[in-house]
């Protein structure tokens, strides 16, 4: 365990850049490993669930290394053509890296062990083997549908059209990727806009994939077998964390902080119009488009917030993210209410119990519901924070970033039981935490 206790430091000034999108990096690792020939990618996100993913490609047959320069070399194997791994792929804490990686093991004749930390092995499977079983591959789970799992990929794979009964990028994800190597045409209805990486990026590598829109709905539908082409990647900085410090100088007086070259992608920037609706000064500087991504640097200062209400429809565009934001509101005026939230139950952690538990224990006013949690702010006065018991963390990463952030608008600093899982989404936080402090 590695504690540490945050308190309020005063303003936070500065220009910071944040590391590489997280869904970005992965999906360039995965697409580059089937695209046959070097993918050159820079500003990949090297933190332990990317560096996960890269692990488990090279376990299949691709090279990816670390160049001198910073940058990462992708020599792809091909659609088709993953190798057997000797041993069990470990995951760690990344179910992005789980569930893509079934999708694409799925649709290839090789058998894979997937193993992960005890809060990966707790996360649900069952909604990424559902749709992966119809198209032919076959598992062998624990008890409840979780890690360890064993997946048998089938040869060959049949096409499917699945409609998601839930909200998920990485659901929607894992299917494509299985038709990436399935003979005729795989469909995925997608009731509520998720996350779009997978679409954008596997058109960018040359797999014929289509979008359209029928009565209100997302109908993408890929051609396989495809043929991937190489390409050269530069990854935008992560929008969800960049919240983290959005949200920070948001609520902490006299604080005024750029963050440099942060992807805004519309199905993942909901938190920061959601900011704006409560009153906070978000300024977008120098907007342009990198890699058919849309970026920009942000300018955000101190603000007084106002509670909403939030609605729930926004929620896939920032699902990780309602962590933070609950910060944000317990130091709004007024109430702000959240709904629609039942997918915040089964990430790395309980995240709307835990967020109920560690902001409670700050001196937060709240009550919690089955699907969100309403919060009554303090209109800006410090939460009382003082020597309560650390707050636990429960090894999720987001959970131990939001209550950093909220330490700095307490009286007594909020101590954080463990910072090691910030190391799986976001290594630097705290070097960058701690600049932006000493600058004022």
């Amino acid at each position: 365990m590695q504690p540490r206790r945050f308190s309020p430091e005063g303003a936070l000034t500065g220009t910071i850049r944040v590391p590489g999108d997280k869904s970005i990096s992965h999906r360039s690792l995965m697409f580059g490993a089937l695209a046959v020939g070097e993918t050159t990618v820079t500003g990949l996100l090297e933190g332990e669930d990317v560096l996960a993913t890269a692990a488990a490609l090279r376990a299949m047959g691709a090279t990816i290394e670390r160049t001198g320069d910073g940058a990462w070399s992708i020599h792809g194997v091909g659609v088709g053509a993953l190798l057997q791994p000797d041993g069990a792929l470990d995951m760690g804490n990344s179910g992005t890296s789980t569930r893509l990686l079934m999708g694409l093991v799925a649709s290839h004749p090789v058998t894979a062990c997937f193993i992960g930390d005890a809060s990966l092995s707790r996360r649900p499977m069952g909604r990424v083997t559902e749709p992966l079983a119809q198209m032919g591959a076959r598992f062998t789970t624990s008890p409840g549908g979780t890690l360890p799992l064993m997946l048998t990929g089938c040869s060959p794979p049949v096409p499917i059209t699945y409609r998601l009964p839930v909200a998920s990028a990485q659901v929607k994800s894992a299917v494509l990727l299985a038709g990436l190597n399935t003979a005729g045409i795989t469909r995925v209805i997608e009731p509520v806009p998720t996350r779009d990486h997978t679409e954008r990026m596997l058109k960018g590598f040359g797999a014929d994939l289509r979008v359209e829109e029928d009565k209100g709905e997302r109908v993408i539908s890929i051609h396989g077998e495809a043929v991937l082409h190489p390409q050269t990647i530069a990854v935008p900085g992560d929008p969800s964390s960049a919240a983290f410090f959005a949200v920070a100088a948001l609520i902490t007086p006299g604080s005024d902080v750029t963050i440099e070259n942060v992807g805004l992608n519309p199905t993942r920037a909901g938190l920061f119009a959601l900011l704006r609706q409560m009153g906070g000064q978000i300024e977008e500087v120098n907007a342009r488009e990198v890699g058919g991504e849309p970026v920009a640097d942000l300018r955000v200062r101190h603000s007084a917030l106002t509670g909403i209400s939030v609605d729930p429809a926004i929620a896939p565009s920032m699902i990780d993210e309602f962590p933070v934001f609950f910060v944000a509101a317990a130091m709004a005026e007024g109430t702000t209410a959240t709904s629609g939230l039942d997918e915040l139950r089964v990430k790395e952690s309980d995240r709307l119990a835990a967020m109920a538990a560690a902001l409670t224990s700050a001196g937060a006013r709240l009550t919690e519901q089955e699907d969100g949690l309403t919060i009554t702010g303090t209109g800006g006065e410090p939460l009382p924070g003082g020597d309560h018991a650390p707050v636990t963390t429960h090894l999720d990463h987001r959970i131990a970033m939001s209550m950093a952030v909220a330490g700095l608008v307490t009286r007594g600093g909020v101590e954080v039981d463990d910072t090691r899982p910030i190391a799986t989404s976001f290594p630097n936080f705290m070097a960058l935490l701690d600049g932006l402090q000493q600058n004022r």
